[in-house]
Formats: C-alpha cells, structure tokens, sequence
C-alpha cells in the first residue's frame, strides 16, 4: 500500500498493477463471479467537468450481493448508510492506479451493532480487490 492524504483507518488503499480501465474490467469481473451485482459506475471526472471543474481520472463503484446485505440491514435498518458496498478507483500524481475500499466489516459492528456472523460475507471483500489488483 502506497501513503496518501488522510483517511479513516477502515478505508483501505491498494495500488494496482495495472492501467485505469484494465482496473475497473478486473474488478466488475471478479465482483460478478463472486455473485456482487454493480448498482452503479459512477465517472466523478465526467461529473466534475460538466461543472467546468478538472478532477484525476475517478470511477465510483457501489455493488453488492444482496444474499449478504439484506441480513445486515434487517438487523439494523441503519446498517443501509453503509450499503450497497463501494470503491473508488483513481490516479494519483504519479499516474499509478489506486482502488480505495471502505471496509464496513471494520465499522458495521462497533458502530451498527452487527453481529459477527453477519459480517463473514463482507469480510472477504478486502482481500478478493487486494488480490484483483495485484
């Protein structure tokens, strides 16, 4: 892992060994096959420029496997703050591709109360991008 800016410690930051869009096909790929469904690909340079303002290439992924998130939010209809799932994926100065995951198997027990059987599934999320990317 590569030191950034300042961030929670449950935001996670991997530096891919591969180029921008490679990143993105690698991860809809492996989130698919492991049964998560991509809501959302969101361009936030695209949103920034039809603002008239310049953003680094940055792509917001929100996904999920409902079979894991449903129980968590039954649990705690609070718990949907923090679901569907997301990453970011984006460049830093140095042109190197970065993938940011929020681990919510970090937060969703100490601060949704969630117990810790229903956070297995999530677990596994940081380690299957780690391991995506590099």
């Amino acid at each position: 892992m590569t030191e950034h800016p300042q961030h929670p410690p449950s935001v996670l930051t991997y530096t891919s060994t591969h180029d921008f869009d490679t990143t993105i096909a690698r991860l809809k790929a492996v989130l698919e096959r492991a049964g998560a469904v991509v809501f959302a690909d969101v361009d936030q340079r695209d949103a920034a420029a039809l603002a008239g303002l310049e953003l680094r290439r940055t792509r917001l992924l929100m996904f999920g496997n409902p079979k894991a998130g449903t129980p968590v939010m039954a649990a705690n209809p609070h718990a949907a703050l923090e679901l569907p799932l997301r990453l970011v994926v984006w460049e830093d100065e140095e042109g190197r591709v970065q993938v940011d995951y929020r681990d919510v198997a970090q937060t969703l027990g100490p601060l949704y109360g969630i117990a810790p059987d229903l956070l297995v599934p999530l677990q596994r999320v940081a380690e299957l991008l780690r391991a995506t990317v590099q």
